[in-house]
């Protein structure tokens, strides 16, 4: 590919009022009036201050560009180009959101998770972002270090990556069939403890994930920073079970001390996993099980018994030999997954590695609206963080409704693909219309979407 050869004689001017560079919004904020975004923060957000009047119009402009690709306070200048006050209503100027950001206190970010979580409900009803949640799904805790820099951000802190920043905490849901979405988000200081507000996240996303469908087998997901009491109990009253990473205390290790050579089944792994601490491709294994009781230095009533699976892979790191020495018996690494799962051993450990895709997710964020968080307000921040969730679901929504290959894309493949996509708008017959690009490669996926948000309701059914 090589420039035109006509190329010195091209020259350009930025004067089409009637251009706009991210037409898939239109069909993107369609599925979200229909899915009562505006008359959620209505009736839910109280925001009292002088710049949070209008909350209705604000948010929707705020995830509007986290949509299109915003992730900055000034990058929601976005909104305000070409034809765009043709296309939309309600469009705020950057400093304009930014004064409403700075009201949020930390029980309007409170009001704004209920707002995202009454959201994700209404958008299971309109699209089928969960297909499969009657049958089972799988509720995955995570939590990442937002980097940031300066010293006037507050709750920034060193973490356990050791850096600087600030944490959130995520509570993702999926099912075998589908691409996940976020049901519950918090933001907590840099500092603070992994398994911190853990357990009042999973109890709100469980009620989320039960209000979307999920009134199957739920499973809750985790890594070992959240292997404790307070989690597991949380997963247990929400009517859900448990698949956490065990840590390697006494208890753990003299449980595993005790298996027999002869119940450790081999298996393989399709792909190979990364090992961080061997640094090598592991593609084999053995699995065991063996019951466990856990947190019994806590009173009796606290006891959970139930699954300790434990899967083993060779230590092969000549590290861990000294030089000139031959192995005399084979060493061997652990890794324990304390679970209640009804699932055969092999299918409970299976299923336990597919935690990992949490990961997707906040890769997914932190190279969209999660990129930065603009404010130095804590709670603004908070807030920020809520509705870049809000944005993600949304986005994923359109993606189900558009295709199958959509369905499961990232929202930056989304978002190249169907939302910035330049349209010029135009009159004909006293309507709007968006003139696209001849020869569009995913044209079908685009009007497909723009049909079924934009076109009439569907007639409901008895």
């Amino acid at each position: 590919m090589r420039v035109s050869h006509s190329f010195p004689a091209i020259s350009t001017v930025f004067d089409d009022p009637n251009l706009v560079s991210c037409a898939g919004l239109a069909p993107t904020m369609a599925l979200a009036q229909r899915a009562g975004l505006a008359d959620l923060v209505s009736s839910t957000l109280t925001l009292k201050a002088i710049g949070g009047v209008n909350a209705h119009l604000k948010v929707p402009a705020l995830v509007a560009g986290m949509v299109a690709g915003a992730d900055s306070i000034d990058d929601m200048d976005l909104l305000r180009h070409g034809g765009m006050g043709r296309l939309f209503t309600g469009i705020r100027a950057p400093s304009t959101l930014g004064t409403f950001l700075r009201t949020f206190t930390f029980g309007h970010v409170r009001q704004l998770d209920a707002v995202a979580s009454r959201f994700l409900i209404a958008l299971a009803k309109n699209a089928p972002i969960l297909p499969g949640a009657d049958q089972g799904c799988y509720l995955d805790i995570d939590d990442t270090i937002k980097a940031t820099h300066g010293y006037a951000k507050q709750g920034a802190g060193y973490g356990y990556t050791g850096v600087k920043g600030l944490n959130a905490l995520l509570a993702i849901v999926s099912t075998p069939v589908s691409a996940p979405v976020i049901a519950a988000t918090r933001l907590r200081r840099g500092g603070t403890n992994s398994a911190r507000g853990a357990a009042r996240l999973v109890a709100d996303a469980l009620v989320t994930t039960k209000a979307c469908g999920g009134n199957g087998l739920v499973t809750v997901r985790a890594d070992s920073a959240y292997y404790g009491h307070d989690v597991i109990a949380a997963a247990r009253r929400g009517g859900a079970r448990f698949s956490i990473t065990a840590r390697m205390n006494p208890s753990v290790v003299s449980a595993i001390s005790g298996i027999q050579e002869s119940a450790w089944v081999p298996i393989h792994y399709p792909n190979a996993i990364w090992d961080e601490d061997e640094q090598r491709l592991v593609s084999d294994a053995e699995v065991a099980e063996v019951p466990f009781t856990a947190f019994t230095s806590r009173r009796k009533a606290d006891h959970i018994s139930a699954r300790l699976i434990v899967r083993r892979v060779r230590r092969l790191n000549p590290k861990s030999v000294p030089d000139g020495q031959g192995e005399l018996f084979p060493d061997y690494r652990h890794h324990g997954v304390f679970t209640d799962s009804p699932l055969t051993m092999l299918q409970a450990e299976k299923t336990h590695r597919a935690h990992a895709i949490v990961e997707q997710v906040i890769a997914d964020l932190k190279s969209g609206a999660l990129a930065h968080l603009p404010s130095r307000q804590f709670a603004s921040n908070g807030a920020w963080l809520v509705m870049a969730a809000i944005a993600f679901n949304l986005t994923r929504a359109a993606g189900t409704i558009a295709s199958v290959f959509h369905a499961k894309a990232t929202t930056a493949t989304i978002r190249r693909q169907l939302i910035a996509v330049p349209g010029r708008l135009a009159r004909s017959a006293r309507k709007l219309v968006i003139h696209l690009p001849k020869d569009w490669p995913w044209q079908d996926s685009w009007e497909g979407l723009f049909n079924a948000t934009c076109g009439p309701p569907t007639p409901a059914t008895t």
